[in-house]
């Protein structure tokens, strides 16, 4: 990877900068109360599919997630699904797994909480 561009959002990490939405905050802070999430997506789509919260329309938590995990924040491990999770609202989707923080979403985190700009 050539990081002497200073390309600020690239999944590497090379720049120092890292943006992020009020929706991407807000999905972070979720996974900062709940060490994992359930997700899910269809056999034929790479869509995740997140159903727990109602704050946004199902497509927008799905770009969010995207977003979050291009950005290495989340992982996002469909071999995974939670033990124990009632999947009923997640029934037209067969393919269940699960999401959480990754150690640079963590640090990202830990980071707002910090500078007060959760």
């Amino acid at each position: 990877m050539d990081c002497s561009k200073n390309c600020g959002s690239c999944a590497g990490g090379c720049g120092r900068t890292l943006e992020l939405t009020p929706q991407e905050i807000a999905m972070l802070e979720r996974f900062g109360q709940v060490a994992f999430l359930p997700v899910a997506r269809s056999h034929d789509g790479e869509t995740p599919i997140y159903l727990e919260e109602s704050d946004y329309p199902v497509e927008e938590y799905s770009l969010i997630l995207q977003l979050l995990e291009k950005k290495g924040l989340i992982s996002l491990d469909f071999d995974m699904p939670l033990k124990g999770f009632s999947a009923e609202r997640y029934r037209p989707y067969p393919l269940l797994g699960s999401m959480a923080l990754t150690a640079r979403g963590q640090q990202v985190l830990e980071l707002l909480q910090m500078q007060g700009l959760e």
